[in-house]
């Protein structure tokens, strides 16, 4: 509930910064953009959650991070949900909260689940049809335990690069963890919040991103964290490309989850009672069956390949005769397409329990995607309505969701500099992940996968935190009944939050 509402605007404009001036090789001068001093809306609300009533403060507005001149150099918009009615504020949990893509603003997390106002959509994976939208409270969230800081990264939300800086200097994995970093420091420092206890939630590349995020944070900053929430975790990107034919170890991180589909569509002959019984023998012929069999390539034998082949067909519902055109090496997104060719449906990416109806139905991968196309709408309205209409946000600023449409053609994997021999390698954050657990042996990850996410498979989490050096004692698993979004199902948005709760009360205690 809203009570009072404050518009804090910053009119006057600083003296202009000036770019180094070209020599006299007839380039043109060049000047930085003005920039003014921060916007932000302030609004003042009271909400119960979880039992306890709370008064907060939305402040949603820019935070600069500067260069090491000091001068602005990008401005990084969030909402900030602060609790004013707290014994002791200085010391509250504070939560920072991302999603993915890259490219992607906070608009999912912040209004699907964690946030005190939520987007209603069907549970069922229906489509929620046309305008206008639910948008219904959420006195489900984690409010009662950590302040939330909704993070839209440059190029995403409200977020832009500043003066003489360029949006692409930010684009970049280890140009985003870095900014990213920089303004945590920030945020704490401009909000006194140095002795609070302090939590990562990332969603998607929002984990790749966590991961870079907290070695820097701990290694560099001096700032330690209390945990690390993993939402569809994604850290090293091998076992969550399943269209790089030549890389055998995505059609065993993936099997599960198309078990788990095929499952769920009742495409499985006989439909086993359990889903979580059927998924753990899934592992088991993925580790043990299927990834020998791949690794022999050619040189397998003739029985032991029509075995895995019938194996393989039973656990992904898809007919003998495409497992052996396959060559025994199911594609993750050819798999959302094939699993329902039958009936001229595909089903999502993000989310195997949608489906659409594609043009096309003998293209061998998706056009685009059942879930998003089915959600996207509506969670960019709620939000965009409750901007104006709760937070008091009317700014003539074009909110980017999706992203700046340069950003996906800007976005720079590459980890050395330039100069510097590098190879090409598959995107990997777990080694960071590793040496901030090392750094800090009291933080522990919460990882949690839904079942039905054809994106970063559950079982790819387990892979992935099982190696790299990660000490498997800092680490838990939840899984849900759901996709990437596992929220828009509503018991597993529940046992989210829930299982999220849990886990920052259970480092705040510190007991195991």
């Amino acid at each position: 509930m809203r009570y009072k509402t404050q518009v804090l605007f910053a009119l006057a404009l600083c003296a202009c910064i000036a770019a180094p001036t070209r020599g006299d090789e007839g380039e043109e001068d060049t000047e930085a953009r003005p920039i003014a001093e921060p916007t932000r809306f302030v609004t003042e609300h009271r909400g119960r959650f979880n039992g306890v009533s709370i008064d907060y403060t939305v402040t949603a507005g820019e935070t600069y991070v500067r260069d090491k001149n000091g001068d602005p150099k990008a401005s990084i918009f969030t909402f900030a949900y602060v609790r004013t009615n707290s014994s002791d504020a200085n010391n509250r949990p504070v939560t920072f909260l991302w999603n993915g893509g890259p490219g992607s603003a906070s608009l999912w997390l912040h209004m699907g689940t964690y946030g005190p106002q939520r987007v209603s959509v069907p549970s069922d994976a229906g489509y929620p049809g046309p305008p206008p939208y639910a948008t219904v409270a959420s006195p489900e969230t984690i409010l009662d335990v950590t302040d939330l800081v909704f993070v839209d990264p440059v190029g995403t939300g409200y977020s832009r690069a500043l003066g003489s800086h360029e949006s692409k200097e930010f684009w970049g994995l280890n140009e985003d963890a870095r900014s990213m970093a920089e303004f945590i420091q920030t945020w704490i420092t401009e909000n006194g919040r140095w002795n609070s206890p302090k939590f990562l939630l990332g969603e998607s590349y929002g984990t790749t991103r966590g991961a870079a995020v907290a070695k820097i944070l701990e290694e560099e900053l001096m700032m330690s964290l209390n945990g690390i929430i993993f939402v569809s975790q994604a850290l090293d990107y091998q076992g969550s490309s399943p269209y790089v034919r030549d890389n055998i170890v995505s059609y065993i991180t993936y099997l599960p989850t198309m078990a788990a589909a095929a499952w769920y569509h009742d495409r499985i002959e006989p439909r086993p009672e359990s889903l979580e019984t059927f998924l753990e023998d899934a592992r088991a012929f993925a580790t043990d069956e299927l990834l020998p069999a791949l690794f022999k390539g050619s040189a397998i034998g003739a029985d032991e390949r029509r075995r895995v082949a019938e194996r393989l067909a039973d656990f992904t519902g898809l007919e003998a005769t495409y497992v052996e055109r396959a060559n025994l090496r199911i594609q993750g997104n050819r798999f959302a397409k094939a699993l329902l060719a039958d009936q001229g449906l595909a089903i999502g990416r993000l989310d195997a329990r949608y489906v659409s109806d594609e043009v096309d139905d003998l293209d061998a991968d998706p056009e685009g995607d059942a879930a998003s196309n089915a959600i996207s709408s509506a969670f960019k309205a709620a939000l965009m309505d409750y901007l104006r209409t709760e937070l008091g946000v009317d700014w003539d600023r074009l909110y980017l969701s999706p992203a700046d449409d340069e950003l996906s053609g800007n976005w720079r994997y590459r980890t050395a500099p330039d100069g510097r021999s590098w190879e090409p390698r598959y995107v990997n954050t777990a080694h960071d992940l590793s040496r901030a657990l090392r750094i800090n042996p009291s933080l522990k990850v919460l990882v949690a996968s839904g079942y039905y996410d054809l994106v970063t498979p559950f079982f790819d989490a387990e892979y992935t935190l099982n190696r790299h050096d990660i000490p498997a004692e800092q680490v838990t698993y939840t899984y849900y009944p759901a996709g990437h979004m596992m929220y828009v199902n509503e018991p597993s948005r529940l046992e989210l939050l829930k299982d999220t709760r849990n886990f920052i009360l259970q480092q705040m205690s510190g007991e195991d």
